[in-house]
């Protein structure tokens, strides 16, 4: 559908800068976000700001690149790609100033043209072995 995609080049854009008033505009106050790690899910916008900062606190120039949608109705799946560079704490892991290069598959539910529910699941093990937290297997 043209609206989901116009609606996540925004969004796309929105966690690329963490512009805060995109945020308001694209994020419902109700909505939930489920994180690995987190037992209870982040909430509204500025729940969804928490998690860009926890990433740009480990990767400061990190960018998401939109590689393919699908969506149906309310419903959006997306791959992404997330590239940066460890230059911050990220897991308790000192900056290594090694370039990351890692894959995401998100599942998002929307309502009145804001997101209301994410499922987000990037591949955090990829991520820890390209910083040198995790061997390579």
């Amino acid at each position: 559908m043209k609206y989901h995609e116009d609606f996540f080049k925004q969004f796309v854009q929105f966690i690329n800068t963490a512009d805060e008033t995109l945020a308001q505009q694209l994020i419902s106050p109700e909505a939930k976000f489920y994180v690995p790690g987190q037992s209870e899910p982040l909430r509204g916008p500025n729940g969804y700001l928490t998690i860009i900062g926890m990433m740009r606190s480990g990767f400061s120039d990190i960018q998401w690149t939109l590689e393919e949608m699908v969506s149906e109705e309310d419903k959006a799946a997306i791959w992404f790609t997330m590239r940066g560079t460890h230059d911050g704490t990220f897991y308790g892991i000192p900056p290594t100033g090694k370039s990351i290069k890692v894959q995401a598959m998100n599942f998002y539910r929307l309502a009145l043209n804001q997101i209301i529910e994410e499922y987000g699941q990037p591949d955090l093990l990829s991520l820890l072995q390209q910083i040198g937290a995790v061997p390579k297997f």
